[in-house]
């Protein structure tokens, strides 16, 4: 036959290196890839020096976006190498596997197609969605391809094991659900190694022998017992009717696909046979472009089917030419020292030296990944597991983002966003950055809108941290980390608008029009304004009327408050106009106000804690709309609610908190409703409720006012022994809610004597003031003795 067929390991640099040999030994007319054919146009792009590995081929459906597959390639990729020799050399490439119009054609299947065995064919789901059973795998095919070939698996006799005659295989219906596997990862693993790229690299290419002859004799050896997948037999079809085409119009055929479909493409099938298997099926209309990936996602454990266990080493052996050990430790070294951990050049020598001296006694000609990390962990590392880690992420896998050209075609959404990016110096990595905003800069607004707005289209790029300067108006902390699948969600964002800000505008609409409860909308009149979408207000706050006037839960009511408070108090500092959002809070205010008292009767201890949670967030929300009638109004309810008898202890003690800090009850008054609860004939459960309530949110009162320390010390030496078990759970809750620095503070000055009445200049009664010592030791969980301080 004219064509030569090249089997190969997808994401191999072994592989790759072999291939790039083979082609400039023996030049095609024409270059077969293993890929899409929609994306033939794409091809030339890989002459731009824009297009920078690792990158993806990304194909969705055009009526429906979000059903969309990538093919990933790497620097180290055999088809990427191939193409690249093809477009230097003037060659012609076309990509011929099964069209991905008939993956997305009406009953092909729903939703989105993940970067996985049954997408990303061109990355590898010829070999890693090949099933193969325990008996194929134990039977004499593997054996007369791997074992009993010692060109192939370089082993001795002695290693040529056949399969015990009487072994009893259980059928494959009782075994669990068979895993997909990499055919020429089992041929390493019958040689003994556990990388299928080393084992290329040790047997194959050091060797010497006829590589991909050799391979291809293996693949059709392990294939006559295999079971057949009938996808994988609709694609071969295609296959080979392609390559019967180009046969008609070329002498000189070469073909790069995976090594699981060598024996299909060499098999003599009758065309008609082809024909009938591929006729008639639907197909879809789709669209292609170049997108960016990352060795994370190529990476294996990710989930990718096709994917290595090592991008980032197979990178350095692929790009290194000399000194490949000493380089990488070089480069390990220098990981390390950036995270502070002093790496000198001896500790790389000596560390070189351990890894060759592995390589030797493992017969291997020359150090492999094991040899080195185990080299590094043990010289560099110190042992340190973390270390090791450290290493492995960012040069095992690797941290290495693609990029595209700016010119090469793509959809209005997506050349926005790349202007934005641009203009406001926000380069996506594949690491994660952490990025500080000062909304009182103008840049820095603009990229705070950019992220919020991405948000609303479901392209997280930056996730909010929380801040550490406290609840500070004018900052906002990001944590970035761009991922490739963002893509997909950028081509579903493009059915909203042309740029992001449109998009994220008519999706709030949207979601407003949709919003069944009032939490959802006022979470949009937020959103509205921390991405600065100003069209989406009209119909989110008409949103926002009707769900209001429809909901009567107090609880609901007082929920929404404290995001519109937020709302009018930062429009000034993120410029927004927010005209009209203040009625309807007036109006949500004005209905919890008249509510709350029916909602505050007969409450169970959940009901109290919910009641006082809602109240928490109000009072806090009524602080930041400065609004002095609204605070009268609010203040002049809880005041009501407070002296309301039979009110359950958690909220009475809450609002008098409250209303002590606004100033509007004394500490007279306060230590008078303090004694009520803490008299003596009081459900000790209602006296603690009452505590927690007013204690909670913080234990500096107690460390600043004497006197009311003083009269929890009071209340607590009186409580009776046979009630004291049922209070004490209640108590540690309240006092385990502190932090440690106000636990400490107020067991010194319990400690210390300081609890008495500033005004007493009496001497303390020593025995008198040991006896609630014990008591508090347990609630503060320290042990308190004497009178001066703390064992």
């Amino acid at each position: 036959m004219p064509e030569r067929i090249y089997g190969i390991r997808h994401h191999g640099p072994g592989s790759a290196r072999a291939v790039v040999r083979e082609l400039t030994a023996n030049p095609p007319e024409v270059l077969l890839i293993e890929g899409p054919p929609e994306a033939d146009d794409l091809v030339r792009w890989v002459a731009d020096g824009g297009l920078e590995p690792p990158v993806a081929l990304l194909g969705y459906a055009v009526d429906d976006p979000g059903r969309a597959a990538f093919w990933p390639f790497a620097v180290f990729s055999p088809e990427w190498q191939a193409i690249r020799w093809a477009v230097r050399h003037g060659v012609r490439v076309r990509f011929f596997d099964l069209p991905y119009a008939y993956r997305v054609a009406p009953g092909a299947g729903t939703g989105p197609v993940a970067p996985s065995p049954t997408a990303g064919d061109l990355g590898g789901a010829a070999l890693n969605r090949t099933v193969l059973g325990r008996s194929a795998l134990s039977g004499s095919a593997l054996n007369r391809a791997a074992l009993n070939k010692a060109a192939l698996s370089g082993a001795t006799p002695a290693a040529m094991i056949e399969p015990d005659p009487d072994e009893q295989v259980e059928p494959a219906l009782d075994e669990p659900p068979l895993r997909p596997v990499d055919p020429i990862g089992e041929l390493a693993a019958a040689a003994g190694y556990d990388d299928p790229e080393r084992w290329w690299e040790d047997v194959v290419e050091h060797r010497g022998v006829p590589v991909f002859e050799a391979i291809a004799e293996a693949m059709t050896a392990i294939r006559e017992t295999s079971p057949e997948d009938p996808d994988d037999l609709l694609r071969e079809a295609y296959m080979r009717s392609v390559l019967r085409e180009e046969r008609r119009r070329h002498e000189e055929i070469a073909v790069v696909c995976g090594a699981w479909h060598v024996p299909a493409l060499t098999r003599k099938v009758a065309v008609k046979d082809d024909t009938a298997l591929l006729k008639g099926r639907p197909k879809g209309k789709v669209a292609f472009t170049w997108v960016p990936w990352t060795y994370g996602r190529l990476a294996s454990w990710s989930g990718y089917g096709a994917g290595v266990r090592s991008p980032g080493w197979y990178h350095h052996l692929f790009t290194t030419g000399d000194d490949v050990v000493v380089r990488w430790l070089v480069d390990a070294a220098g990981v390390l020292r950036a995270e502070g951990v002093p790496t000198s050049s001896a500790h790389v020598i000596e560390a070189a030296r351990l890894a060759e001296a592995l390589a030797t006694l493992r017969g291997r000609p020359l150090a492999g990944l094991a040899e080195v990390t185990e080299a590094a962990e043990a010289v560099m590392c110190d042992g340190e597991p973390l270390r090791a880690e450290l290493i492995a992420r960012r040069l095992v896998v690797g941290e290495r983002l693609g990029s595209v050209p700016d010119d090469m075609p793509a959809m209005p959404l997506v050349r926005d966003l790349t202007a934005q990016q641009r203009s406001l110096r926000l380069k996506p990595a594949a690491t994660e950055r952490d990025l500080d905003l000062d909304l009182r800069q103008d840049n820095d607004l603009r990229r705070s809108r950019l992220l919020h707005r991405l948000g609303v289209l479901a392209v997280p790029w930056g996730q909010r941290a929380a801040t550490r300067r406290g609840a500070g108006t004018f900052r906002e902390e990001w944590r970035l980390l761009w991922q490739p699948e963002f893509a997909v969600r950028l081509v579903e964002g493009s059915m909203w608008g042309t740029t992001v800000a449109s998009a994220a505008t008519a999706r709030v609409a949207r979601r407003a029009r949709d919003a069944t409860t009032l939490a959802e909308v006022t979470e949009l009149v937020e959103l509205c304004l921390l991405a600065d979408l100003a069209d989406a207000y009209p119909p989110v706050l008409a949103a926002l009327d009707t769900r209001a006037a429809l909901d009567a839960d107090v609880h609901h009511l007082m929920a929404a408050i404290p995001a519109l408070a937020r709302t009018l108090r930062y429009g000034d500092v993120r410029r927004t106009d927010v005209a009209g959002l203040a009625t309807v809070t007036a109006s949500l205010l004005g209905r919890v106000c008249a509510a709350l008292p029916s909602a505050a009767g007969s409450l169970s201890d959940e009901a109290a804690r919910q009641l006082r949670d809602g109240m928490d967030g109000v009072h806090r929300a009524v602080g930041l709309l400065a609004d002095d009638s609204l605070r009268e109004r609010w203040l002049g309810t809880i005041a009501s609610l407070a002296a309301r008898p039979g009110l359950h202890g958690l909220p009475a003690g809450r609002l008098t908190r409250l209303l002590l800090d606004a100033g509007r009850l004394d500490g007279a008054e306060v230590r008078r409703r303090l004694r009520l609860p803490l008299t003596v004939g009081t459900p000790p459960a209602h006296a603690a409720a009452w505590v927690e309530g007013f204690l909670s949110g913080g234990g500096l009162l107690l460390v600043h006012d004497e006197a009311l320390l003083s009269l929890v010390d009071d209340w607590l030496a009186d409580i009776p022994a046979d009630a004291f078990d049922s209070v004490l759970p209640l108590l540690r809750r309240t006092f385990g809610g502190f932090d440690s620095g106000e636990r400490r503070a107020v067991g010194e000055r319990v400690a210390g004597g300081r609890a008495a009445s500033a005004d007493t200049a009496a001497a303390i009664d020593a025995e008198r003031a040991a006896a609630p010592l014990t008591t508090l030791g347990a609630l503060l969980g320290r042990r308190l003795t004497g009178t001066k301080g703390t064992a």
